[in-house]
């Protein structure tokens, strides 16, 4: 009945709204949709009142993270998406207002040019010069036959239109971007204008902190008065409780005694990957050979003591417990130096994309060249420069200098660490056919291969469970008191506070990429004071909401660690500066108990005054002063500061500001991100992208 009467008191509203609806579908249908839409629940934001939808952003999205793969985080890859977005339109409305345009020829000129098209053989014709048409024909087969790969090139080209505009803006601007002679002038001697100056220089320190008083209603109006620089987004602050789900002294006692009770069936295995199958291992068998160092170190010493067949632990190890049984012993060197030919083949890792060799192709040839350098060595090196594929190595005769065992792909290290020196074979590898020669070995020593049964260290049943009713109890307590501090300070629970936290933010401090918690502060429904549990991975966290920020300006609360030492400093100058009444620098010096400094051969380039460090508010003040005049009442970076100027040496003139000029020009012509940061500074944008990931 309520409702009822909600709807008759306001039934002329609704008259008027639907009427307005109707006659616009009358007018054109496709309104009807529009108008219903009209709170934008379909943007995701605006550039300069154009949208930007939903369905744009999450296609360029997907075809982002289709791009780079699991490679970034998904509001990294929102973040870059959207920057793009919004770069794209305004480079698109900057273009469009200078009334010029990117057209297909100028994107197709760009294609056609790129190295990667132009180079390509399969674009080329028999006297090896690029075919226009033949890559018309690959793209219209790719177009019909192949969806994939034509989104591939569709998205180059794309790219290659976007960075046409963006270049062509850019060219258009920096062209007018150069420098007069006389600018070049101006710039030598501002920089090069050395000053002699005496001062009196007296510390904010001077004053003590205890008689300054900041009120509120001042940092409120500095921040009104400076509110470019306090503007911020919308943003939440949290206090948690972490209770880490970890093993106990007794899960680890348990764990270790079933490691243990495993041994002697180890012993007798005759076959090691199965025993470490069949009683679930965590850790998989490593067949390669181990260095003393390479072992846990407080056990290594009794492990090279073994022999063959011998079985050691258990013995705690980066998270697991472990037992080792030695399955090999032999002498190796712990380093060696080798020289190698390498021979690919088309599907080979890292191939050169002109190798049209077949495997079996390569294997005849790398078996050539190992019978012409088995019958002569001498010729390895020149052999290596004409056919190995590794330029990095060929161009020094196929050497490579000293490396350890674990440098190399296993088969080339097996041949070179198990060979002995002066030994010469072919050997392949994921990346070719090597013919390898070991050049030198050096420190040999005794080395084993070891079959390691693993077990991670984790908390048992009853540990998770008693952890999860501590974090249960603790929301508990809080939803019947809703005293998070109280609570926590009585059971001695550590609360770790993050603050600031934005709605596309998906780090916690101290907790890492946890998008849910930040995800829920910003609900439509959760205000300060509330709290969740949240089940992490390996943990339980309560977190509790202790203040909202809304867009807008920064308030004083959060404000004042920022505007209080400014306001302070103000405050400290006024004191100051009524000590500063003196008609001379030794007056002033001596109401003010201290001393006259000199500074000689201050620049603006370096504004450094000796005893008080950098000033460039000071020295710029300097530089315009007249001279042997006294200044007072200076506010600098440190104190406040009097001053004369006692003399003003100016560089020598040069013949000509050419070089000056060329400078001031270059260094304007590479700003173009700054330029960029500036249109986008006086754009509209909208970013409604937290709708998107918070529903809100």
């Amino acid at each position: 009945m309520a409702v009822l009467s909600k709807i008759r008191e306001r039934s002329m509203f609704l008259i008027i709204i639907i009427g307005l609806a109707l006659f616009a579908f009358v007018l054109d249908p496709s309104t009807l949709g529009d108008f219903f839409n009209s709170n934008k629940i379909n943007e995701i934001g605006e550039v300069n009142g154009e949208s930007i939808s939903r369905q744009e952003f999450a296609a360029e999205l997907e075809a982002y993270k289709q791009q780079v793969g699991g490679r970034v985080s998904e509001m990294q890859a929102s973040k870059t998406v959207w920057d793009n977005i919004v770069r794209k339109k305004i480079y698109q409305n900057q273009l469009s207002e200078a009334g010029i345009t990117v057209g297909e020829a100028d994107v197709w000129n760009e294609l056609i040019n790129a190295p990667s098209v132009n180079n390509n053989p399969q674009f080329q014709n028999e006297a090896g010069l690029f075919d226009e048409t033949k890559f018309k024909q690959f793209l219209a087969d790719t177009k019909s036959n192949n969806d994939q790969m034509w989104s591939a090139w569709s998205n180059y080209m794309n790219q290659i239109r976007d960075n046409a505009e963006r270049n062509t803006y850019n060219n258009l601007v920096t062209a007018g971007l150069g420098a007069s002679l006389k600018e070049g002038e101006f710039q030598y001697f501002v920089d090069n204008t050395k000053l002699n100056t005496q001062f009196v220089f007296v510390p904010y320190t001077s004053v003590p902190d205890s008689i300054v008083k900041v009120k509120k209603s001042e940092v409120e109006n500095y921040i009104k008065n400076h509110s470019n620089d306090f503007k911020v987004e919308e943003s939440r602050d949290i206090s948690y409780v972490k209770f880490d789900i970890t093993a106990t002294e007794a899960d680890e006692n348990a764990l270790k005694g079933e490691v243990a009770e495993l041994i002697e069936d180890f012993k007798t295995t005759t076959n090691n990957k199965e025993f470490l199958n069949e009683n679930d291992s965590d850790i998989n068998l490593d067949e390669n050979f181990k260095y003393q160092n390479n072992i846990n170190q407080t056990i290594a010493t009794e492990i090279f003591k073994g022999a063959k067949g011998d079985v050691f632990g258990p013995y705690k190890d980066q998270g697991f417990f472990k037992i080792s049984k030695i399955t090999e012993v032999t002498q190796m060197p712990d380093s060696a130096k080798a020289s190698h030919i390498l021979i690919p083949f088309i599907g080979a890792s890292r191939v050169a994309p002109d190798v049209t060799r077949t495997d079996e192709e390569a294997k005849k040839l790398a078996d050539s060249i190992l019978n012409v350098v088995k019958r002569n060595k001498n010729k390895f090196a020149d052999l290596a420069k004409e056919f190995s594929s590794d330029k990095g190595s060929s161009e020094k005769g196929g050497s490579y200098d000293w490396f350890n065992y674990t440098r190399m792909t296993p088969a080339f290290r097996d041949f070179v660490f198990e060979g002995k020196k002066g030994d010469i074979g072919v050997v392949k590898t994921p990346f070719g056919y090597h013919v390898i020669k070991v050049d030198d070995q050096k420190n040999k020593q005794t080395v084993l291969k070891l079959a390691t049964y693993g077990r991670k260290i984790v908390p048992s049943e009853a540990t998770e469970n008693a952890v999860f009713q501590k974090a249960e109890q603790f929301a508990l307590s809080i939803s019947k008191e809703k005293k998070f501090f109280d609570i926590a300070k009585e059971n001695k629970y550590v609360t770790r506070p993050a603050v600031g936290l934005k709605a596309l933010d998906e780090n916690v401090p101290g907790l890492g990429n946890q998008r849910q918690i930040i995800s829920w502060t910003f609900e439509k429904d959760v205000e300060t004071g509330d709290f969740k549990r949240f089940d992490l991975e390996g943990s339980h966290v309560v977190a509790f909401i202790t203040a909202k920020t809304e867009k807008g300006l920064m308030s004083a609360e959060k404000a004042i660690n920022r505007v209080r030492p400014i306001l302070v400093n103000q405050k400290k100058a006024k004191i100051i500066a009524k000590n500063f009444d003196g008609s001379t620098l030794q007056d002033i010096a001596k109401t003010n108990k201290t001393n006259v400094r000199n500074a000689n051969g201050v620049t603006l380039k370096s504004p450094t005054l000796a005893g008080a460090g950098s000033e460039p508010k000071v020295v710029g003040a300097m530089y315009n002063a007249e001279l042997n005049k006294v200044y007072k009442n200076i506010e600098g970076n440190r104190g406040v500061y009097a001053f004369i100027v006692t003399k003003k040496e100016l560089p020598t003139a040069l013949p000509n500001y050419e070089t000056a000029r060329k400078n001031i020009s270059q260094a304007r012509k590479r700003k173009t991100y700054v330029m960029y940061e500036a249109i986008k500074k006086a754009t509209e944008i909208e970013d409604n992208r937290a709708s998107f990931y918070t529903g809100n």
